[in-house]
């Protein structure tokens, strides 16, 4: 089975640098909706068995606007368990404020998750943001999915999407994370091992 792990378009909130977790939200800014159209187009010949998008408004706009462009739409699924992750206390504020207040803090988020302290700011952990993710989708296991749509946020993703892969804790984000409206591919054949076949792929909106 093949997984395409999309990370929303851009929002408001990303263009002016604020944390946008799991209850905080913003619209999709033009100029991601016209770059939404063109992924759409991307992967328009792809026929999903699944589709299914985080409920949070910015990712469920460009799911369906992905699936306005596809040649074999499915309904989408909307899915608790795909929201961002739960930041708590940095919801809404200023990244570079929260980086001058709590640098080290900030730093292991962006750097090393393995070092963040996710109770200073009443936010979800890195298992438990990971977690939610990987239980959804072996899930699926034995449903004979072969090729799944999942949209949603760029900490989340990056992080689950990784873990997927084995990587431990201090290096989810070695390589930084997802671009939004980026498309990574991941495939299993067991649901235990996942092999990365694209990372962060925008390519799309070069063409």
């Amino acid at each position: 089975m093949k997984l395409y792990f999309v990370r929303h378009g851009k929002t408001q909130w990303n263009l002016e640098g604020r944390f946008q977790g799991a209850n905080g939200d913003s619209p999709l800014l033009e100029e991601s909706v016209r770059d939404l159209e063109k992924l759409g187009d991307y992967l328009k010949d792809i026929e999903f068995d699944a589709v299914f998008s985080s409920d949070l408004k910015r990712a469920s706009d460009t799911c369906k606007i992905i699936m306005s462009r596809n040649n074999h739409p499915k309904a989408i699924s909307f899915q608790p368990a795909l929201r961002e992750w739960h930041l708590g206390k940095l919801e809404g504020s200023k990244i570079s404020t929260m980086a001058d207040i709590y640098p080290k803090q900030l730093d292991a988020f962006k750097h090393n998750l393995a070092k963040f302290n996710n109770d200073i700011f009443d936010a979800e952990s890195v298992y438990q943001t990971t977690k939610r993710v990987r239980s959804f989708i072996r899930s699926m296991k034995g449903r004979g999915y072969q090729h799944v749509l999942l949209v949603g946020h760029g900490a989340n993703f990056t992080a689950s999407i990784r873990s997927l892969l084995g990587y431990e804790p201090a290096v989810l984000r070695s390589n930084g994370g997802l671009d939004n409206g980026s498309v990574t591919v991941l495939e299993t054949f067991d649901f235990e091992q996942f092999s990365c076949i694209k990372w962060n792929d925008t390519y799309y909106k070069e063409k």
